[in-house]
């Protein structure tokens, strides 16, 4: 009877991470297919440059708001009808965009599409943390990271294929995204519930500081992910690469992304403590970008370096989120996933303004020196808090 509760456990287990891994890859495709669309609709409709960052910025603050309210809601309706309700409303906002007749319109609808983005992200990541089995977190999280990154880029392939015009990239976006209900709802009965805490005191921004060492990881990979992507195309122009291979280096570092989550998930599982393998990719990190301006009379060399160090890197997410689940549970794991991504979109704003500001400054260099400024930030906040626990010990 025990071995066979067990099976049912893991099955149940299994369930849960697939539903929950499935669904939020379906809506990564329907991110990937739909984002680069809204923004050739708006420049096809002689909309400036400016004002069309501005409307995709607000879907970074609309993030950042959205991470406080998603445990509270998911507390009070469920986690499957919450998950639910941000799929539908997700979907609608985006068929929104097809029939708004003015510009100024797009604002509100970005709000609701990434503040149901953003909840489903919180929500898809706690119940894929609590369903993993302990000693195999770091190998879920990382098959999670490589599905959802696979998602993202089948979306702009699926966009390239269909293209811009009329009501059928809006059709298919719906589509796929109403897809992601069917593994929610197919997995309703195994959904975690997220009990009210003991201590309702306890601020939204006091989780940030309960595990700082994961919180500061997915800043700092916030940071270099949207700055370095952003920026890495002006900087590739500047040190003399054609468009064409600047934009194969950064699909390097996305292969390598996708390729090495599940390696270094599975190395995660046979560490103690994973601080010090965060500690690592971010000494990894930092001395990439100490090598990276030097390297740039070889683009055969510097593709392998960015493929290993955009691997490495991305892992400051994944394990930083395999961190967080093996120091929490409960209501506790579930808020502080939420500040997680809060911290995420904290390092989304951050990166870009200070990656910018250092190439105004120090010029091409500036590039490599401020994406090293978030790294050697970080080790220092990693080696302090490995050396208090170990005083402790």
């Amino acid at each position: 009877m025990l071995q066979q509760n067990s099976a049912v456990t893991a099955q149940t287990r299994w369930l849960s991470i697939t539903a929950a891994i499935a669904s939020i890859s379906v809506v990564g495709i329907a991110i990937g297919l739909g984002i680069p669309l809204l923004s050739v609709i708006l420049e096809g409709r002689g909309h400036s440059a400016s004002m069309i960052g501005l409307n995709t910025a607000v879907a970074g603050i609309a993030s950042i708001a959205a991470a406080p309210v998603a445990i509270p809601l998911a507390v009070r309706l469920g986690v499957v009808p919450t998950m639910l309700g941000m799929i539908v409303s997700g979907a609608l906002a985006f068929i929104g965009f097809y029939f708004a007749p003015h510009f100024w319109l797009w604002f509100p609808l970005r709000v609701i599409l990434h503040v149901a983005l953003t909840v489903l992200f919180i929500l898809s990541e706690f119940w894929i943390s609590v369903s993993a089995p302990p000693h195999k977190r770091g190998l879920v999280l990382g098959l999670y990271a490589t599905v959802l990154s696979l998602g993202f880029a089948l979306g702009p392939w699926l966009f390239a294929q269909i293209g811009s015009r009329g009501f059928l990239p809006f059709g298919i976006t719906f589509a796929v995204t109403m897809i992601a209900a069917i593994p929610v709802a197919a997995a309703w009965r195994q959904s975690p519930a997220i009990k009210r805490s003991d201590d309702e005191s306890r601020s939204f921004i006091s989780y940030i500081w309960l595990v700082p060492t994961a919180t500061a990881a997915v800043l700092v990979f916030g940071a270099v992910e949207t700055g370095g992507f952003a920026l890495f195309p002006v900087y590739g122009a500047r040190v003399g690469f054609p468009e064409s291979d600047a934009a194969l280096l950064l699909s390097m570092i996305g292969l390598g992304n996708v390729v090495m989550q599940i390696p270094l998930g599975m190395i995660s599982d046979r560490i103690r403590d994973r601080r010090y393998l965060l500690l690592a990719c971010a000494a990894t990190g930092l001395a990439g970008m100490l090598a990276l301006p030097h390297l740039t009379g070889n683009w055969y060399v510097l593709a392998v370096l960015l493929f290993f160090w955009g691997g490495v890197v991305a892992a400051l997410y994944t394990i930083g989120l395999a961190h967080l689940g093996s120091r929490l549970t409960g209501h506790e794991l579930a808020s502080a996933n939420a500040a997680f991504v809060f911290c995420y979109g904290l390092g989304m704003v951050l990166g870009p303004q200070a990656i910018g500001i250092g190439m105004d400054l120090l010029g091409d260099q500036g590039f490599a020196w401020s994406l090293a400024l978030f790294f050697a930030a970080y080790i220092v906040l990693a080696v302090n808090r490995l050396a208090v626990s170990y005083r402790r010990s």
